[in-house]
């Protein structure tokens, strides 16, 4: 098969395309600019992606496209309007990209989206599923969601096949943000006021989601379908940083602090959401695409928070 990668240097672009190529296929990779550079990948520059972006030339013969490429969220917008700059990417982008996709006879398209379209955090013990309403709470997810509407009414129209995949958090080798933050507090030994945190986050570790997405372009029963994924290993905020702490070799160094009190700092230094995301609960079922595509994560948490750990090492040593 051809594949179509959009955002094919980036973070699960560079690993994806690579799986693809180990396992036989054919890939283009869809640049932004010539400058980049995606190895033995067919390379082709698209330019900025938006409502107006040609990709005659990147969909010619292409069987398979999975979007990865997007306006990603930010924790300090300085957009003056910063909805309509994710929709200009994210719903414009990609409407624009499928209905050309569907004229240019692809089959199948497959898009990345987030689990920030159905929300911000889990309570009581709940999971968010595939039947859960949206209830995004920032631009950027509800860019998501706008876009996830606009590829099912494409797939009316035209008759593309379209999955959706909605991953929580991904990490590994290559992660950036808060996760690579939370690496070097640990590496430099910073004392972390997180121990009293009792929360459950679900993650995705990206070699995970590579074999996620590959499982989307290639089953038959995935066309039309949305799917929530994650490792299926629910973890706390002090769990995850012992974890790293071990694989790193220098023990995670965790004091208690009340919650209320870090929530209230985290406001104060206009951190509100970082702070809520490390004492919050996001959790994913799963269970959908395990038991209609029989998939099962390649690697473990463990495994995947070892490779990123030795990762993070590796390039600080």
């Amino acid at each position: 098969m051809r594949f179509l990668i959009t955002g094919a240097n980036g973070f699960v672009g560079k690993p994806l395309c690579a799986e693809l190529l180990r396992q036989g296929h054919a890939v283009r990779a869809a640049l932004r600019s010539a400058d980049a550079l995606v190895k033995n990948a067919e390379l082709v520059t698209v330019g900025d992606i938006d409502g107006n972006t040609d990709w005659s030339a990147a969909l010619r013969d292409v069987d398979v496209v999975i979007h990865l490429a997007a306006r990603v969220h930010v924790m300090k917008d300085a957009a003056a309007d910063p909805l309509a700059e994710f929709l200009k990417v994210n719903l414009q982008g990609t409407e624009n990209l499928a209905q050309q996709a569907a004229r240019a006879g692809v089959k199948r398209l497959v898009y990345v989206s987030s689990i920030k379209v159905n929300g911000e955090e889990t309570i009581g013990g709940h999971s968010y599923t595939e039947l859960d309403a949206p209830a995004p709470k920032d631009p950027y997810g509800e860019s998501k969601w706008q876009a996830e509407q606009s590829l099912h009414r494409v797939a009316k129209e035209t008759g593309l096949e379209v999955v959706i995949v909605r991953p929580p958090l991904v990490y590994g080798p290559g992660v950036k943000g808060n996760f690579i933050s939370l690496l070097a507090a640990i590496d430099k030994g910073v004392p972390l006021p997180l121990g009293s945190a009792h929360n459950l986050r679900s993650l995705i570790y990206v070699e995970n989601l590579v074999d996620v997405l590959i499982a989307c372009a290639t089953y038959p029963v995935a066309a039309g379908q949305t799917y929530l994924v994650s490792d299926g290993e629910d973890i706390s905020t002090p769990e995850l940083l012992r974890l790293l702490g071990v694989a790193m070799g220098q023990p995670a160094r965790l004091f208690h602090c009340p919650p209320a009190l870090l929530k209230l700092a985290g406001r104060l230094i206009g951190k509100a959401g970082q702070v809520e995301r490390l004492l919050g609960s996001l959790s994913v079922d799963s269970g959908r695409i395990r038991r209609e595509l029989d998939w099962t994560p390649p690697r473990t948490m463990q495994q995947g928070l070892q490779a990123t750990a030795e990762w993070y090492c590796d390039i600080h040593s």
